[in-house]
This record gives structure tokens, sequence and C-alpha cells, in this order.
């Protein structure tokens, strides 16, 4: 599963799950540009250790998106897209404010979209290239509370499956891993007793690790996942079965 000579760009790649990639590809020896919006001091600190190139895009905006696409064409060639940048907002629906829908789906959805679409031209002109989605057991499953970040995931996955088949003829593979209950410090953040449900409920009873799904999607980087494409990976402990 080697990425010698691959420039991969990772949206959202300074923290969390972001960071796992961002460091798996890496070891694989990718040249990763890492994207930031906000984590300015550990983008660049992840940018320096690694020998990357950490740039700030807010790929919610065609702006953003265009110039992250442009900073990574500078470095010849862009071989892997990794779309893991996302929010949530979370609250019942009925009380969900038209700015909480909006804004998760401008992120999680729309960014990915133009990406997906600033991306696929460059690699239409190389005749190659692969394209990984960060979904999300939500999307998968629906969870009450996540109305609109379950929606976003879900139309993420549906993106996914027609772009994989817009672009195979020109050896593009688009492919999605969906994370389920991921030790990060968002869920550490949350309530121990709220936590320690979901493992029970996990068939494997533990939480999964960042670099557990890291290693899926280095996978679906690789020349060794070329016949695959138009796929989603749960990655969630038997948790959606």
């Amino acid at each position: 599963m080697h990425l010698t000579g691959k420039v991969a760009i990772i949206t959202g790649g300074a923290r969390g799950i972001g960071e796992a990639i961002t460091r798996e590809l890496a070891a694989a020896g990718a040249r990763v540009v890492i994207n930031y919006a906000r984590s300015a001091a550990a983008a660049e600190a992840l940018a320096a250790e690694l020998g990357g190139v950490a740039v700030e895009a807010d790929v919610s905006t065609p702006a953003g998106a265009k110039a992250l696409v442009d900073a990574a064409r500078a470095l010849g060639s862009i071989d892997v897209l990794v779309n893991n940048a996302g929010i949530t907002k979370d609250g019942l629906m009925l009380r969900m404010s038209d700015e909480d829908w909006r804004g998760v789906m401008d992120l999680n959805l729309d960014g990915v979209f133009r990406m997906c679409r600033d991306v696929s031209a460059v690699m239409l002109s190389q005749r190659r290239g692969s394209i990984i989605n960060i979904t999300s057991l939500s999307g998968v499953r629906g969870n009450a509370g996540q109305a609109n970040y379950a929606a976003s995931k879900a139309a993420v996955a549906a993106l996914s499956r027609s772009l994989a088949k817009e672009l195979a003829k020109r050896n593009i593979r688009v492919n999605c891993v969906a994370p389920g209950f991921i030790d990060t410090d968002m869920v550490r953040a949350m309530d121990p007793r709220i936590v320690e449900g979901v493992t029970q409920a996990v068939p494997m009873r533990r939480l999964g690790k960042a670099s557990e799904v890291a290693k899926v999607v280095r996978f679906l980087a690789s020349d060794d996942a070329s016949y695959v494409t138009g796929q989603e990976w749960l990655v969630d402990g038997g948790l959606g079965v």
C-alpha cells in the first residue's frame, strides 16, 4: 500500500481522524497537503514534521476549494483526495434552525461536492486518481438529534456512487469510509455514561481508533484497491450490522 511520489490532499487534516489519515498517508510515502480552516498551529506543526504543506482554506466556499486545489496542483499532480472536513450542529429537528441545517450542509455536502468537482478535473487529465470521502455510520443508520449531519453524510455516499460511475473509465476511483464511534477528543468530551452505553452496543465492545480508520483510507488510496470503486466501507466494530 505504498504511495511514494503521490500528492494527497486531506481536508480537515490537522486534527482527530484527519490527523491520523495525514500521518498514515505520509508514512506510505505521499506528499501531504494538509488543509485547515482554524487549526493553524496544529496544521503548520504537522506539515513541518511530515514534510508536507499546510493550506488554509474554507472548502465550504467556491473560492476556498479552488485555492486548495491550486495549491496542491503547484506540487505537480493530485493523486489522492480525502474529504474529511466536517462539522456537527446537533439538535432535535423541531428545534433545528435553518442556520444549523445550512451550516452543516455547506461544509459536509457542498464542500465535498466542490472539492470532488475541482479535483476530478485534474485527475481526468492525469487519467488516474483516488477520491475517498469520509462519511459516517450516522448517514447509514440515522441518529436522533443529527438530522442535518446524517442527511449530509448519506448524501455524500450517494454523490460518491454517482461520481464513481462517471469517472471509472478514466481510472479514477471514488469510495467512502464511514467511521462509527471513534476515540477522539469529541467523543471524550461526551458524558461518560453515554460513551459506556455506546461501547456496550458495539459488538467488539470498544471504541475504534483513528488509526484504524486511517489504515482503510490508506488501502483505498493505494493501487492495492485498484478494482474497488463506488463503495462505502464501515469502520464501526460491527455496530452497523
